[in-house]
């Protein structure tokens, strides 16, 4: 009996081994065993990141610098009023080239105001802003002296725009005021920078500071003057 038991260990035993074999592939030599699933092949042919050579599009490769001085061969300001215009061409004259800037005259722009007026006395007007005092209310320099003593309760560039804001006025209690066309406000001006090279842009700080803060944009913005 004990003799059978051993034969059945080395049995076992064998086909363990057997079993090892096979599994590790001792003997596919002996076409016995599994088919590898390496494919040593295909990682022959993959793409190695590391031998990649990126290649920059030309027309991408323009640095931010290079656009902004494409952008601003032009430059023009914002409308100036007669002080502004005056501050900034006695700068200029004194500093550039007369041909490196235009100082164009325009006509005026629309302005409508609320106004309030004429009052008969300084002692009327007084009274008047008093009580649109107590109502919150905003006033505005009057730019005409013809219209005073008076007051003004806004400043608008349309007549619509003036006419609504008139209606909301009259709904917080004001009732004498009303709309005038105002056409004495003087000329306005805008200056051009015609053609601005690397070297007259580093000038640009004083102008900008002339305009009191005001930016200077890409002429493409500018409408011919009338």
């Amino acid at each position: 009996m004990s003799g059978i038991l051993r034969l059945l260990v080395l049995v076992l035993l064998l086909l363990n081994l057997a079993l090892l074999a096979w599994g590790q592939g001792w003997l596919l030599a002996y076409g016995w065993g599994l088919a590898s699933q390496r494919e040593p092949q295909r990682l022959a042919q993959q793409v190695r990141p590391q031998a990649l050579l990126l290649l920059a599009d030309p027309a991408l490769m323009r640095t931010p610098s290079a656009e902004s001085s494409a952008q601003s061969a032009c430059l023009q300001s914002a409308l100036l009023n007669e002080a502004q215009a005056a501050s900034v061409r006695k700068l200029l004259e004194a500093s550039w080239p007369a041909d490196a800037w235009v100082l164009d005259k325009l006509a005026a722009p629309e302005r409508w105001i609320i106004y309030m007026g004429k009052f008969a006395t300084v002692a009327d007007l007084e009274k008047k802003r008093l009580q649109l005092g107590n109502l919150r209310l905003t006033f505005y320099p009057l730019g005409n002296p013809a219209l005073d003593p008076g007051l003004s309760l806004g400043v608008y560039p349309s007549q619509q725009q003036a006419s609504d804001a008139l209606e909301a006025l009259k709904l917080r209690g004001v009732r004498t005021a009303r709309l005038l066309q105002d056409t004495a406000a003087g000329p306005v001006y805008r200056l051009r920078l015609p053609m601005q090279d690397e070297a007259r842009q580093k000038q640009l700080a004083p102008v900008t500071a002339a305009l009191a803060g005001q930016p200077l944009t890409p002429c493409a913005a500018v409408s011919p003057p009338p």
